[in-house]
């Protein structure tokens, strides 16, 4: 493809809650951002009820947050957005096997005392959600033979996963960690996603976690997506001389004219939609639609 692309995204979350919510205070991840490839034309949220207070700020990762806050009981919580984006080609001058071998980016990205600081480094280590463990350093290393190229190395790594990993909704929830999911060898985009970000780190190679929608229905020519009943999430490595590459295990594809860019983060925990403390509100239920069209 080597046309700009325009999309479409209608996402709503609807939590009813068993007893009112007496007061809550949220934060929330619902606005896409603007990158090089990523233009966001418009964008509209809604909150209902409407909060008492709303602000919002930039976490320490570059993307907006929604903060607000009820001081009057609540018995749901409705949370809409609306956006296009238009989004640029983002790989037609990329050659796999033209990038750095792998192991020359792990040596530059080791710290140094006294050296330059790289700010792709905070994405080395361990996260919440990803521990950095020898099983996954294991399975990654038939793709990392000795002098392989980075990007030729990852989306191997992809191929591998996309290969030996079901995707099984339902199977894992939002706070499974990547060992978990590991073990299993089935889950759901996030799931796919957070191994493949502790493999790498297990190298010693910065990965972060890259959360999004998905076209699930692309132009007749190209396969169906899976991935994208709620939202959608894949994995960005650094590579020198090329900056950060998309990779979507999910899917095995370079994440592109079809990903919608939302967050990025060390794992799921510093993306999630909705998070905070409420007083009340007893057990909950969740409704969750997603649109994204073109046009």
């Amino acid at each position: 493809m080597s046309d700009r692309v325009t999309l479409s995204v209608s996402h709503a979350t609807t939590y009813r809650y068993s007893t009112p919510v007496e007061t809550a205070r949220h934060l929330a991840t619902i606005r896409p951002l603007d990158c090089p490839w990523q233009r966001v034309v418009t964008h509209e949220e809604t909150i209902e009820p409407a909060p008492a207070y709303s602000t919002s700020r930039v976490d320490a990762f570059g993307n907006e947050l929604l903060y607000f806050t009820f001081d009057t009981p609540h018995e749901s919580l409705r949370l809409t957005s609306e956006t296009t984006v238009v989004l640029t080609p983002r790989w037609c001058d990329l050659d796999p096997d033209a990038t750095p071998a792998w192991e020359d980016v792990v040596d530059a990205l080791r710290f140094r005392a006294g050296g330059a600081y790289l700010p792709e480094t905070e994405f080395r280590f361990a996260s919440p959600n990803i521990a950095l463990e020898p099983e996954l350093r294991a399975y990654s290393l038939p793709s990392f033979a000795h002098g392989t190229p980075l990007a030729a190395a990852a989306i191997d790594l992809m191929h591998r996963i996309h290969a030996d990993f079901e995707y099984k909704p339902q199977a894992t929830t939002f706070d499974t960690p990547a060992m978990r999911a590991f073990d299993l060898r089935h889950g759901v985009c996030q799931d796919f996603a957070q191994v493949m970000i502790g493999c790498l780190r297990s190298l010693g190679l910065s990965a972060r976690y890259v959360s999004g929608y998905l076209r699930t229905l692309p132009p007749s020519d190209e396969p169906r997506l899976v991935g994208a009943d709620a939202s959608h999430a894949w994995v960005s490595v650094f590579c020198p001389g090329t900056g950060w590459i998309d990779l979507d295990p999910t899917n095995d594809v370079l994440a592109d004219l079809n990903h919608v860019t939302l967050a990025r983060g060390r794992d799921y925990s510093d993306v999630s939609l909705l998070r905070g403390i409420i007083l009340g509100g007893g057990e909950h239920s969740v409704e969750v639609a997603v649109s994204v069209a073109a046009g």
